[in-house]
């Protein structure tokens, strides 16, 4: 199967910011307007905490988070929520909080609030866009359970006297955050995206928290969704930590890429990957990653190993598909796979 190799960014930089975030797109009333109401946000929090959540009535959507290694014994979680702007009158004030997910049948304490790990409020302009609106943002934290509360409130800078009160929405995500600060052989989420962009300068902090997969040098573009046409290419990137050196810290890394297709029925051979209800339908050649074929300076004590592959879909019949990638670390002997769910039209 013909696929090309990305060259990504070296050195990708997963510096976070922990601030007020104050987009660009919305005027000073408004922003001043976000700040007070910074106050309000955490109350209708710290409620949320205690009950249940009212209506979406911004039909807001958690549609992914992604994993990576971040700072020391914490990981890097950018996360992607959609909104309906049709559904909101004036600007939004956006504030989100992370928390550790309470123990089975614990009772919160209004006296005793939870510790946030993070939290950060910031000004969203509906004006003009697209429905559904995608705004992503970030947190990192240490591996374990955490609930992500998210607070959306309808801010006008200038209410008419008699106006309807502002619309309030509370979502809560659940997030499971893995452990890549160990020995064990894994690898952050396999992102899928349209392109990856060179950054002509460095982002300040507004910035960065705007823009959660612009790392180092770089902005990652992940896809939309995972719909894709046979006029795409299917383009991953994902990171492997943990794999082992030897005496010169080089690893000796093999990546399979294996695609089946969803076929309810099948029963593929025993040689080939797929599972139950799907049909072998091509792989890449083995791409090796050991002191051969990497920078001469690369040190996989220092660093993680950077992989990706892009595979055009015009060869794909319309369907649903499953992509394994196989990772497989020979010094070792150990094996993990991801998977990547997509469908083609």
């Amino acid at each position: 199967m013909a696929r090309r190799r990305r060259a990504f960014v070296s050195g990708l930089a997963l510096a976070v910011i922990c601030s007020v975030g104050l987009g660009a797109q919305v005027d000073k009333k408004t922003e001043d307007a976000v700040k007070k109401e910074a106050q309000a946000l955490q109350k209708l929090t710290d409620a949320a905490l205690m009950s249940h959540a009212g209506a979406n009535d911004f039909n807001i959507t958690w549609v992914k988070q992604d994993f990576l290694r971040g700072t020391k014994d914490k990981q890097f979680v950018p996360f992607t929520i959609t909104l309906d702007p049709t559904k909101v009158n004036g600007n939004l004030a956006l504030y989100y909080r992370v928390v550790p997910t309470p123990a089975a049948g614990a009772v919160a304490d209004p006296k005793k609030p939870v510790k946030p790990v993070w939290e950060s409020v910031f000004p969203v302009s509906v004006a003009g866009a697209q429905n559904p609106m995608r705004l992503s943002r970030s947190f990192t934290a240490e591996a374990g359970s955490y609930d992500v509360y998210l607070v959306a409130r309808e801010v006008q800078a200038d209410r008419p006297k008699g106006a309807p009160e502002p619309k309030t929405v509370v979502v809560k995500q659940t997030v499971n955050v893995p452990n890549f600060w160990n020995d064990e052989l894994s690898t952050s989420s396999v992102i899928v995206y349209q392109k990856i962009e060179p950054l002509a300068a460095p982002l300040n902090s507004q910035q960065q928290a705007e823009r959660p997969y612009a790392m180092g040098a770089a902005e990652i573009i992940p896809v939309a969704d995972m719909k894709l046409t046979k006029q795409n290419e299917l383009s991953t990137l994902l990171f492997i930590y943990n794999a082992k050196g030897d005496s010169a810290n080089k690893p000796d890394v093999t990546i399979e890429y294996n695609f089946c297709q969803v076929m309810p029925g099948n029963e593929p051979k025993p040689d080939e990957p797929c599972k139950s209800g799907e049909k072998f339908f091509n792989k890449t050649n083995p791409e090796p990653l050991n002191g051969t074929t990497l920078d001469p300076a690369f040190d996989v004590k220092m660093m993680p190993i950077q992989t990706g592959q892009a595979v055009p879909l015009s060869a794909f019949a319309p369907g649903d598909y499953r992509l394994e990638i196989k990772v497989v670390d020979k010094l070792a002997n150990k094996t993990i796979t991801k998977d990547v769910n997509f469908s083609v039209s």
